[in-house]
């Protein structure tokens, strides 16, 4: 039986990566700026407000600049261009630059700095980290080109690609990128992000196959940068790379990977203290070849669902070996003993079908969700993890946790990707359509807890919502990274971004301006 999580679950998200800006490209209606998120961490409703806009004189400056649309509040498709796949929280920027390519992105730049205007990007939302209430927004999801290079067997792409034509393009020459598990997740945040993907133990992360990176920087200047000609600022980028300028274009390797064994084992309620304890034990068995994770998911009892879902409380073990099928069959042994199976796909694939592992969601919804990167784990922390977030839990919980290791704790690279020596990855992601904001973060701080022995900090990619309200905020930007990385990003960071044009992404979330944002003298409240 397979098990389309895709359509089955909102709240599973992206559970393989995540990037922290992005855009949806499919129409999405008009919502709120918040959706049903009751509660915010002091326990109040988050308000919605008029967007602030340009007047008039401001706008006529700017669209003769740029070739994409320039959209102010009120405007036709204003809604649409500031929606994407996070459906919780949106972007109400004073003016959205749709940039059609790379010199829009610099004159949009251009433009905000002399209007002391903050800037936030957006590709396809999917991880939108804290949305603006006023400055302006770039919007790249019209600049989707991508060039795969077979001989030098590299992907140029530019910034509002996502990864299911980069996956396509690659596969037609027997390669592959390291892509996460969603066709639909920007390349560009992902891989800012660090990118843990499907092939994450075989060859590491994301960033690590970066060549280049081409960058808009706070002067509005357009740079082409690589580990020779600016090794500190590349290093930053990847990483760590939010908030030190709009990525127009970057160029990664590919590797020569044209099949994989793969897909999914599913087990009952049942069963899922026995799935727990097995799967950590045979993680310490498996080569590096082979990336898996572990998701329990507690299904709603609702008609949207399979019958064979609905109420039930399942455990997902996902599969990627790079190694031959029969190899894989003897390697996944010890996880089929576990007991009988309510689904069983693993199976010899073309790397083209590789986001049938995960399977997650296409559509945009509502969701917020926490981390922790582990130096270790036992079978007794994961049990006491799973009844906190299981059937009887008071909000709906996915848990992911991502075997780590391999490729991705190897030393010496030139990025800042942060706890690369974690063992895994734990990751909560709860739906917000009705619940309540508090609630949901009082849970994923109890479920956490259980984990506080071997914890790291935090991964950046799995860091989802808004979080800069929250008591510890300040811990929640620090813990993505050990404190000399932070320190380093941090002054890089004051340097490159004297005036912080770009406040809007993870790192800077918990000191962003908790007042409503400057929105200079070109800019009134929209009736």
């Amino acid at each position: 039986m397979e098990i389309n999580t895709a359509t089955q679950s909102p709240a599973i998200g992206n559970v393989t990566e995540r990037p922290t800006t992005g855009n949806a490209t499919a129409t999405v209606t008009e919502r709120p700026a918040t959706v049903n998120v009751t509660g915010s961490a002091a326990g109040r409703p988050l308000a919605h407000h008029p967007a602030p806009a340009l007047d008039a004189a401001a706008r006529t400056e700017l669209a003769p600049r740029v070739q994409g649309p320039v959209l102010l509040p009120g405007d036709d498709g204003y809604d649409a261009e500031r929606s994407g796949f996070q459906a919780a929280y949106r972007h109400r920027p004073a003016v959205i630059v749709g940039a059609a390519g790379a010199d829009d992105v610099a004159a949009a730049v251009r433009f905000a700095r002399d209007h002391g205007l903050p800037i936030a990007v957006q590709a396809t939302g999917h991880g939108l980290s804290a949305a603006t209430d006023g400055g302006l927004l770039i919007s790249t999801r019209r600049m989707t080109g991508v060039h795969v290079d077979p001989k030098a067997r590299t992907a140029r792409v530019e910034a509002g690609a996502v990864w299911g034509p980069v996956v396509e393009e690659a596969a037609r020459h027997g390669l592959a990128p390291l892509n996460g598990s969603a066709p639909g997740v920007g390349v560009v945040s992902y891989t800012l992000g660090g990118g843990v993907g499907v092939l994450a133990r075989t060859f590491g992360f994301a960033a690590d196959q970066v060549r280049s990176v081409d960058l808009v920087t706070a002067d509005a200047e357009q740079r082409h940068l690589t580990a020779d000609n600016d090794p500190e600022l590349f290093w930053a980028l990847l990483g760590g790379g939010h908030g030190l300028g709009v990525v127009t274009a970057m160029e990664f390797a590919l590797l020569p990977v044209a099949r994989l064994y793969g897909g999914q084992l599913v087990f009952g309620g049942d069963l899922v203290d026995e799935a727990l304890a097995t799967y950590l034990s045979w993680t310490e068995t498996v080569p590096d070849e082979l990336t898996s994770s572990l998701a329990l998911i507690a299904y709603p009892d609702i008609p949207q669902l399979p019958e064979a879902l609905r109420g039930r409380y399942l455990a997902h073990i996902r599969i990627a070996y790079t190694g031959s099928a029969e190899e894989g069959e003897r390697l996944v042994a010890p996880l089929r003993a576990i007991g009988p199976r309510v689904g069983d796909d693993l199976r010899e694939m073309p790397y083209a079908e590789s986001h049938t592992i995960h399977r997650d969601p296409s559509d945009p919804h509502a969701y917020s969700g926490d981390n922790a990167m582990l130096g270790g784990l036992d079978a007794a922390a994961l049990r006491r993890v799973a009844a906190l977030t299981g059937p009887a839990a008071p909000v709906m919980t996915v848990v992911q946790l991502n075997h780590l290791g391999g490729a991705l704790a190897a030393a010496g690279k030139a990025d800042a990707v942060g706890h690369r020596d974690a063992r895994f990855a734990l990751r909560l992601l709860s739906p917000l359509d009705g619940t309540d904001l508090t609630a949901v973060r009082a849970l994923h701080t109890e479920a956490l807890a259980a984990v506080a022995p071997w914890r790291l900090g935090r991964s950046v990619n799995f860091l989802f919502g808004e979080h800069r309200d929250r008591a510890d905020a300040a811990e929640v930007a620090r813990s993505a990274h050990g404190a000399e990385v932070h320190r380093r990003l941090a002054a890089l960071k004051a340097a490159r971004d004297p005036r912080n044009l770009f406040r809007f992404h993870p790192y800077e979330a918990a000191a962003a301006a908790r007042e409503p944002l400057p929105v200079a003298s070109a800019v009134s409240p929209a009736s």
